[in-house]
């Protein structure tokens, strides 16, 4: 069955843009983590412009955030005032982004530098978790126990100037590397479609210690501003949200996402992280493939306004 993308300007199967939200649904579920860094890249891998999957994906991400962030917050599991200091600068990285990602369309380089910043962030990642997750693997064989960092302990950014305390989190840390942190979250996201929990939760709990009660709810606020804010402002600026893909994406990936919890509680931790560095890395890698692989239509036609 198909159906048409008036923005994408394409005509698209409307069961596999289901079943890819689907999938994605079950796999952010089951690993934890926002599903943008590998929707964006299927909508491009079937035909979806670049352009158009970024903005697309972020509305999907915004909406999907909507009912997790308002669980931990009834739950009380979310650090207002670090979401704060985080939103202030995620804000200013979002405007940035967009900036950015409409100057590069203006440009016509947008799809290239897109595709650059895939392969080298789902390469990189992909490959830094594969090595952590045969590494814990090994030890579960072994019977030793995992070496994980104690959310109290420091590093050099605790000792920068403007020191906040922050009492949800029980933390006390310069406010430099907090803003640092927002600002890059933001921007990563308008340009590339990649919702902040995938890089926001390591960041936090590695770089600032903040305990795990509270760095998934305070990510998921502070992803749910961002990308709803990215969304407008692709809108607003670039005209390039789909509506309906949004809504077939957001529609398969909650009912994927309720299977996806089911099935990773049934996992050990070891595995599933070892699995997720696999899917990214092999998604970064079918990305460079495309960038260097001879395409089906050498030549394109494009209308160019004087």
């Amino acid at each position: 069955m198909q159906i048409y993308l008036p923005i994408a300007d394409l005509p698209v199967n409307i069961f596999l843009i289901f079943g890819m939200g689907l999938a994605v649904g079950f796999i952010s579920g089951m690993f934890g983590i926002g599903g943008g860094f590998l929707m964006t890249p299927l909508l491009i891998f079937i035909g979806v412009p670049p352009a158009v999957s970024v903005a697309s994906v972020s509305a999907h991400i915004a909406a999907s955030s909507f009912t997790g962030a308002l669980t931990y917050w009834r739950r009380r599991a979310v650090d207002v005032s670090l979401a704060l200091m985080l939103l202030s600068a995620g804000i200013i990285g979002t405007a940035t982004g967009v900036w950015l990602f409409t100057l590069l369309r203006a440009l016509d380089q947008l799809d290239l530098v897109i595709g650059i910043s895939y392969v080298v962030l789902l390469t990189t990642v992909g490959v830094l978790m594969i090595n952590e997750g045969l590494r814990a693997e090994l030890r579960a064989r072994r019977g030793m126990r995992s070496s994980l960092r104690r959310p109290g302990s420091h590093n050099w950014l605790h000792g920068l100037p403007l020191k906040m305390r922050f009492k949800r989190s029980k933390i006390y840390v310069s406010a430099i590397p907090v803003w640092g942190i927002g600002f890059i979250i933001g921007f990563v996201g308008a340009i590339m479609g990649i919702g902040g929990g995938f890089l926001l939760v390591p960041m936090l709990i590695y770089f600032l210690r903040v305990p795990t009660a509270t760095v998934i709810g305070t990510s998921m606020v502070l992803t749910l501003i961002t990308m709803a804010s990215a969304t407008v402002l692709h809108a607003v600026t670039n005209h390039l949200v789909d509506a309906i893909l949004a809504l077939v994406l957001m529609v398969g990936g909650v009912i994927g996402a309720q299977f996806g919890v089911h099935t990773g509680q049934k996992m050990r931790p070891e595995r599933l992280r070892l699995m997720l560095g696999l899917l990214v890395f092999a998604v970064g890698a079918r990305f460079a493939y495309e960038l260097v692989a001879t395409p089906d239509d050498l030549y394109s036609l494009r209308l160019v306004r004087q």
